[in-house]
């Protein structure tokens, strides 16, 4: 299973129409809604804004007003062609008076995200079963827990230091024994060298 490092935008042009791709890691519907509501800010005056999206198994598309079949159904099937999770892909269409058909607006759609995603093999990552955590510790024991761990997230200084580390399941049976953990989540991390 894979999915995205960093945002990304790609456009191209065919026949007047612009297409403008934008991909993200998503971890919840919520985050869906939230950039939907930002690319619709941002790319008012688009015609249409479709898009696909695979949370676990949670997977849905849109055709956004083009005809049935020809814009979610492509993205989907690229994403999946690729395996990807946790991700969100949208192709934002400003028509350019020329009518494309249904096969050549599904071949237009398929184009800007597989385009994307070939421009930006570097952003793709390998996924794993991991955790987020916070830990409680005494001051004393930060040189071990930052040589050792290396995914840190944040790091507060009350009492004690609070860290919110990802971690893959073997450092996170390691930190179980040895530290307080105040809180986890079960999520999938990227794959260390």
């Amino acid at each position: 299973m894979k999915s995205i490092t960093n945002e990304i935008i790609y456009s191209y042009e065919i026949e007047k129409s612009k297409f403008i791709t934008i991909i993200n890691k998503v971890n919840s519907k919520d985050e869906i809604d939230s950039i939907m509501k930002d690319i619709k800010s941002k790319y008012k005056d688009a015609t249409h804004y479709c898009y696909a999206y695979i949370i676990d198994d949670i997977k849905k598309s849109s055709d956004d007003g083009e005809p049935g079949g020809t814009a979610g159904v492509p993205i989907m099937e690229t994403l999946n062609a690729y395996n990807l999770n946790y991700i969100l892909a949208v192709v934002i269409r400003y028509f350019g008076g020329i009518k494309l058909g249904a096969g050549g607006l599904t071949r237009a759609y398929r184009k800007a995200i597989n385009d994307a995603l070939v421009n930006n093999k570097e952003s793709i990552i390998e996924l794993i079963d991991g955790y987020i955590i916070k830990i409680s510790t005494s001051y004393d024991k930060q040189k071990d827990i930052e040589y050792k761990y290396k995914r840190i997230i944040n790091k507060e200084y009350n009492e004690n230091v609070i860290y919110t580390l990802e971690v893959n399941i073997e450092e996170y049976n390691d930190i179980k024994d040895k530290y307080k953990i105040i809180e986890e989540n079960k999520t999938k991390i990227k794959a260390m060298n």
